[in-house]
C-alpha cells in the first residue's frame, strides 16, 4: 500500500482514512455552557478575598531549621539593643531624678532583694553583656579576614556559645 511507503503507520492510517472515528470523536467532545452574570465592582473585592482565604498559605520561618551565624546574629542584634535600652534608660532615670538613681541608694535597694532576685538580675546583666563583647571580638576577628568560610563561621559559632556561657556563670558568681 502507498501509505506504508510514506511512512504512515497503521494506527494512523486508520484514523485518517475511518470516517465512523471520527463521528466517534465528535461526540466525545463535551460542550458545557457557561452563566455569566454580572456585578457591581464592589463585590469584585469580595468574592477575591473569598478566594484568598480558600488557597494555601505559604510555610512560615517557624519550620525551617536556621542556620546557626543567623541566629547567633540576631542574638547579637538583640542584646545590643537590650544593653542600650538600658543605658539609655538608666541614664535618663539618673538625669530626671539623680537623688534617687545615685550608688549609694542602688546598693541599698539591691542589698534588701532575696537572692534568688539577686542572682536573676545578674544573669540577665551578666549574658547580654558577655555575649555583646565576645561576638564583637569575633567580628573583629572577621573584619581581620579570618575564619570567613562556613565551617570557621561555624566554629566560632560554638566557641562564641561556650566562653560565653562560662563567662556568664563567672560574672553571675562573682
Amino acid at each position: 500500500m502507498i501509505t506504508s511507503r510514506i511512512g504512515m503507520s497503521p494506527a494512523l492510517r486508520r484514523a485518517v482514512f475511518a470516517p465512523r472515528l471520527a463521528r466517534l470523536q465528535a461526540n466525545v467532545i463535551a460542550k458545557r455552557s457557561i452563566q455569566t452574570e454580572s456585578l457591581p465592582p464592589s463585590s469584585a473585592v469580595e468574592i477575591l478575598n473569598k478566594q484568598r482565604l480558600q488557597r494555601p498559605t505559604s510555610p512560615h520561618m517557624t519550620i525551617y531549621r536556621h542556620p546557626l551565624p543567623s541566629v547567633l546574629s540576631g542574638a547579637h542584634r538583640a542584646t545590643g539593643l537590650a544593653l542600650g535600652a538600658l543605658l539609655y534608660s538608666f541614664s535618663l532615670a539618673y538625669l530626671i531624678a539623680p537623688g534617687t538613681f545615685d550608688s549609694a541608694h542602688i546598693v541599698e535597694f539591691v542589698a534588701g532583694l532575696p537572692e534568688v532576685v539577686k542572682y536573676g538580675a545578674k544573669t540577665l546583666l551578666a549574658f547580654p553583656f558577655a555575649y555583646h563583647s565576645y561576638n564583637g571580638i569575633r567580628h573583629l576577628v572577621w573584619d581581620a579576614g579570618k575564619f570567613l568560610n562556613v565551617k570557621g563561621a561555624y566554629s566560632t559559632g560554638y566557641a562564641l556559645m561556650g566562653v560565653t556561657a562560662v563567662s556568664t556563670v563567672a560574672l553571675v558568681l562573682m
